[in-house]
């Protein structure tokens, strides 16, 4: 496979809308395409495609964190939000290509330090993590409680 990967631009929103109902399908289309408008333009966040032939077959969002990031010692850190590829993109190295891709953002904003993270029972993303060279920081559980 010959995948390629470009940053995103706001002629791209439907593509990513597309892809992000993939990953996140508890959203509606029309939540996603509001939040990634603004996303879009925004100088301290990128969305990078990655193509396979014409077709877009996954994307990455990034932005800046100048918040404590867990297990990291600089500001801003860059932050891997998420990266969705399509089923038979899988194990391709189109998600390697993504997180490059915004690695590379990340290093031009000044960054020195990239995370991410995911959810504790989300065995799939703790591999796909470790295997592309992230290490695990720590792990916790969040609590909420309505008053």
């Amino acid at each position: 496979m010959n995948i390629h990967v470009k940053k995103a631009a706001m002629r791209d929103l439907e593509t990513v809308v597309k892809l992000a109902m993939e990953l996140w399908p508890h959203h509606l289309a029309e939540e996603l395409a509001e939040e990634f408008s603004a996303i879009l333009v925004r100088e301290n966040a990128a969305v990078f495609l990655a193509y396979e032939g014409g077709a877009a077959v996954g994307f990455a969002q990034c932005q800046l964190r100048h918040d404590y990031v867990e297990g990291t010692s600089s500001s801003p850190v860059g932050y891997l939000e998420g990266i969705f590829v399509l089923e038979p993109y899988r194990k391709q190295g189109a998600a390697g290509k993504l997180l490059t891709a915004c690695e590379g953002w990340a290093r031009e904003q000044g960054c020195t330090e990239f995370a991410s993270d995911c959810e504790l029972d989300n065995t799939q993303s703790l591999k796909f993590h470790l295997a592309l060279g992230f290490a695990e920081a720590n792990r916790i559980i969040c609590f909420t409680k309505k008053l």
